[in-house]
């Protein structure tokens, strides 16, 4: 496993996740970064972009997920995203950060509610 990795950070989406009725009617702001673990010697030496993960692809895969149709969770919404990125993209392992940054709690003020999660292959073929 080589220590090179593709990131995309603050990637805001439109989506309308969460439990309560309003999320899911009204929608919110989702802020995505993705971190994917993947070997980037061949594509280094080669300049070739078909030598490593096309950045615009993995842009609109973590899109489609996003604005796609609702979830509760942004556990769920973590775990999709990182499953589509496992499945498409040839990769070794891939974090993913979603924040809400207008999450609905009550007296309080946030930056903003996330989850972050880490998957591999491994966890993949389980």
């Amino acid at each position: 496993m080589s220590d090179d990795r593709i990131r995309l950070e603050g990637m805001v989406f439109y989506g309308f996740h969460g439990v309560e009725p309003a999320e899911r009617e009204v929608g919110q702001r989702f802020v995505v970064d993705l971190e994917v673990d993947v070997d980037l010697r061949v594509a280094g030496a080669s300049d070739d972009v078909s030598d490593t993960v096309n950045y615009s692809r993995l842009y609109r895969a973590v899109q489609e997920i996003t604005e796609g149709p609702s979830r509760n969770l942004l556990e769920n919404l973590a775990e999709g995203i990182a499953q589509r990125v496992l499945d498409g993209f040839g990769v070794e392992s891939v974090r993913v950060r979603v924040k809400k940054p207008e999450a609905p709690i009550r007296g309080s003020v946030l930056a903003y509610a996330g989850v972050e999660i880490y998957r591999t292959k491994v966890d993949a073929a389980d």
